[in-house]
């Protein structure tokens, strides 16, 4: 079961929220909290496995409290959960250690999506956020930063020149599995199709 704690204080998405994940299975919403103090109380006391952040909060912002949250809890995973779409919000974020970034205006079907790939260890970021505008803890801006390893690992396969099938046989994993990777990182890459991710991956054969 993945735990999720949301930090908002806008109550109509968070019983929005509250609503969507109470029909799933696989994951359950073990608390809310208005402010980033709260929202600190509330992970010391539950310790959820993900945490939508809302970055502009009363008291600890979602910047700060992310940064105090993973140097206590680092397997703590965040995604930002936020109005702004602007380069330097996404780029704090991801500083701070977020391992996603969704706007409030998503279909909420994105934030099952999001919970779920942050919880396997990938990363999501909303469709409408510039792949420029991830970056890497450097602070090295890059697109690859937004890719998963199993992503990157498909990506150098694909600038190799293997097929669809051939990956799967390589990775012993499934055609369907293969194909879901390819359309996330057109997705996460802004890319149009296959044959821009394939260009994609022949210019980057050798920074993987």
């Amino acid at each position: 079961m993945i735990k999720v704690a949301i930090a908002e204080d806008h109550q109509s998405l968070v019983d929005g929220i509250n609503l969507l994940l109470k029909y799933e299975d696989d994951i359950s919403l073990i608390g809310t909290a208005n402010d980033g103090e709260e929202l600190l109380q509330l992970v010391s006391k539950k310790r959820p496995h993900i945490i939508l952040m809302d970055i502009k909060m009363p008291k600890i912002d979602g910047i700060t409290a992310t940064k105090n949250i993973l140097s206590q809890y680092p397997n703590t995973k965040v995604i930002a959960f936020s109005m702004f779409d602007q380069e330097e919000a996404v780029q704090q974020m991801v500083t701070a250690g977020a391992k996603g970034y969704l706007l409030k205006n998503s279909p909420l079907e994105e934030v099952l999506t999001a919970i779920r790939e942050v919880h396997s260890g990938n990363t999501f970021f909303d469709k409408s956020i510039k792949p420029e505008y991830v970056t890497s803890s450097s602070g090295v801006s890059t697109k690859k930063s937004i890719l998963s390893k199993s992503e990157r690992e498909i990506l150098t396969l694909i600038g190799q020149g293997r097929t669809t099938s051939e990956i799967a046989a390589i990775r012993f994993t499934a055609v369907s599995t293969v194909e879901k990777h390819r359309k996330n990182m057109i997705r996460k890459l802004g890319l149009s199709g296959k044959g821009e991710l394939l260009r994609y991956a022949l210019e980057k054969k050798y920074d993987f």
